[in-house]
């Protein structure tokens, strides 16, 4: 299963996002679940790094985690609105996979 967990702070700005574990829905290379989990952080996370004022940290050094944290505490206001999109962006996707596959996907938000 992979188990994410989803940080965002008290207004609504992305934090961190972890991600541990395989999906096992499918042999390596062919999971649909896993990828669409792929895609979902990568994209926010290639997003934000594009985002001015954002920064973005990343570690996947291990073989099926994958953990981003994010700072803005310069950025500007149309950065941080960024933020809270991608926060509601990454909850949407994610809740709706780990509705669609229960057994494959766990979803655990957090507020700082």
């Amino acid at each position: 299963m992979i188990s994410v967990l989803l940080t965002c702070g008290k207004d609504g700005v992305l934090v961190s996002c972890r991600a541990l574990g395989h999906a096992r829905f499918a042999e390596r290379g062919s999971d649909i679940v896993c990828s669409a989990v792929t895609v979902l952080l990568r994209t926010t996370m290639q997003a934000l790094s594009e985002t001015e004022g954002v920064f973005v940290r990343l570690d996947a050094s291990e073989r099926g985690s994958l953990d981003f944290d994010v700072s803005a505490e310069s950025a500007p206001a149309e950065s941080r609105a960024a933020l809270v999109y991608a926060g509601r962006f990454l909850e949407a996707g994610l809740a709706s996979l780990a509705r669609e596959y229960p057994h494959n996907v766990e979803l655990k938000i957090q507020t700082d």
